[in-house]
Parts: C-alpha cells; sequence; structure tokens
C-alpha cells in the first residue's frame, strides 16, 4: 500500500491497538499498556495511512537475545491492503536475529512457519466465575509481595522465561495489580498477579513449584477481589496439574493459542508454569 508510514508509537497512540484487541475478544487488562510500553518503548510500531492508524504489532526485546510478538493487528477496514504483511516485516526487522516468541491464532500457524516459526505448543485460557470467601483464602505462607521480595522474586521469575526482564517483573507486581508471593523453608515457592481486565480478572503468571502451592496462590488471588469473579488462567497444554487446577475451579476453555518461536525455542520449567504471564508480552 502507497503512502503507509510504519513507526514506533507512543503509549497514547498504541491505545488505540489495545482496543483493537479487546474487539478481536483478548480482553486486554485495563493498566497494561503503562507497564508493557515501558520494558521497550520502540518495540509498539503502528502503521499509519496519513494520520490514521490502520495497523499494529508489539516486537518486544528482551536483551540482545531474546523477543515476543505480540498485538498483530490490522484494522478490519484496512484488511487484504497488503498493510499486515509490511508491518510485520517492520517489526521482525526491529526484533533482529534473536529467537522470537509469539501466541498466535491457532489457525494462522501455517503463515507463521513461513517466517520460519516452530510450534512449541499450545496455550488454553480457561474462565468461569470464582467465588471464594476472604476467611477461607488466609494461606500460611503467602503474603503480599514487598520491595524487599524483589530480588529474589526476579531471580525465581528467571527460571520461568527465557530472558531476564528485571524492570518488568518490578512494575508488574505493584501498582493497580496484586501481586502475592509463597514462601516454603525461607525460599519462594510460587508467586502470582491478578489484575482487572475489561471483563473480570487475569491471573498471570502463576508460578509455583507444586500443583498444592499453585493451589493456595490462586485462591488467595481469587479472595483478594471481594464477591465472585469472573477469572481467566492462561495454562500450558504441557502442563496438565494447571489444566486440572482451572478445571477444579470450573473454569471451561475459551479459546487457545499457538505458542511458537523462531529460534532454538527456549528450556522452560513448563512444568511449573501454571498460568502464562500475558499472551502480549510472553
Amino acid at each position: 500500500m502507497t503512502g503507509l508510514t510504519i513507526r514506533a508509537a507512543s503509549k497514547v497512540e498504541f491505545a488505540i491497538a489495545v482496543d483493537w484487541a479487546a474487539a478481536e475478544g483478548w480482553n486486554p487488562g485495563l493498566d497494561d499498556l503503562a507497564v508493557f510500553h515501558g520494558v521497550d518503548p520502540a518495540g509498539f510500531l503502528m502503521g499509519f495511512a496519513g494520520d490514521e492508524p490502520v495497523s499494529s504489532i508489539s516486537v518486544v526485546r528482551y536483551g540482545g537475545g531474546f523477543g515476543f510478538l505480540g498485538f498483530y493487528i490490522v484494522h478490519p477496514d484496512h484488511r487484504g491492503t497488503g498493510l499486515g504483511i509490511a508491518t510485520w516485516r517492520a517489526g521482525m526487522a526491529h526484533l533482529g536475529e534473536r529467537t522470537v516468541g509469539l501466541d498466535g491464532v491457532v489457525a494462522q500457524q501455517h503463515n507463521y512457519r513461513k517466517s520460519g516459526f516452530v510450534l512449541a505448543g499450545n496455550n488454553l485460557r480457561h474462565t468461569g466465575t470464582v467465588a471464594i470467601d476472604r476467611a477461607d483464602a488466609a494461606i500460611a505462607g503467602i503474603q503480599r509481595v514487598t520491595a524487599a521480595d524483589l530480588p529474589a522474586l526476579i531471580a525465581y521469575d528467571r527460571r520461568h522465561f527465557p530472558a531476564p526482564r528485571d524492570g518488568f517483573v518490578r512494575d508488574w507486581v505493584t501498582g493497580p495489580r496484586t501481586a502475592l508471593i509463597a514462601g516454603r523453608d525461607g525460599d519462594i515457592a510460587g508467586y502470582g498477579v491478578i489484575r482487572a481486565c475489561r471483563t473480570g480478572f487475569k491471573i498471570g503468571p502463576l508460578f509455583a513449584d507444586d500443583e498444592a502451592v499453585a493451589h493456595d496462590l490462586f485462591v488467595a488471588l481469587c479472595a483478594s477481589h471481594d464477591g465472585p469473579t469472573e477469572v481467566s488462567l492462561d495454562t500450558p497444554d504441557g502442563n496438565q496439574a494447571a489444566v486440572r487446577l482451572a478445571e477444579r475451579f470450573g473454569l471451561a476453555p475459551v479459546f487457545e493459542t499457538a505458542r511458537m518461536y523462531r529460534g532454538p525455542a527456549p528450556a522452560l520449567a513448563v512444568a511449573s508454569v501454571f498460568g502464562v504471564t500475558t499472551f502480549e508480552l510472553g
């Protein structure tokens, strides 16, 4: 398409892409963008036809070796015009030779394979209404994350993500989100974050050494909000304990994504990943 300009978008400009994601049914968090954009401000690209935003892609760089792709959207009025591939190429150029991950629409896997992406497994979004009395959620060893916990928490997160993301973790466990940490014998045994979304709440990440810790964190996170709560949990299909946890609380699959990588797939402790952090940033 002639007249297309693709460039890094400001946080204010990229807010429209979050609205597009909501219209596509991705149910973004109410306060996601500030944290997301801060990870790599140059990695939130938009295509403009004149002054009109028409496409988006986020291509967040985590150091020199890893990146994650999300928000790959063309406005419905401009699909089929070549905007998508132009935006894609600009995003991939930003990521360079890094290993790149994405959570894509399952039906679009063949298109991602054309760019060298290989399927590593699927992630299942489970959603349902959970009602837990606060009195039932006073679980020993679980407490809110404090500043003093951050060094150990960042080290624990590093076991479950392909690259260091210290700044993201610091911001993600503060602000309007509720972040809880589980301790065992003086060490971290898990942590989780719950945040308000366009509809209900999402829990992510939910990392835990075992199913019992994941269960206790899930209960405590759900109980941090009054009354019956619609909750979503994005579980790797390779962790059947995570799927069992979602089903135990009446959550049902609503859609799935294809987790794919261009380059060597990272070796992650999938058995400890009970909830993916986000489909947008990995």
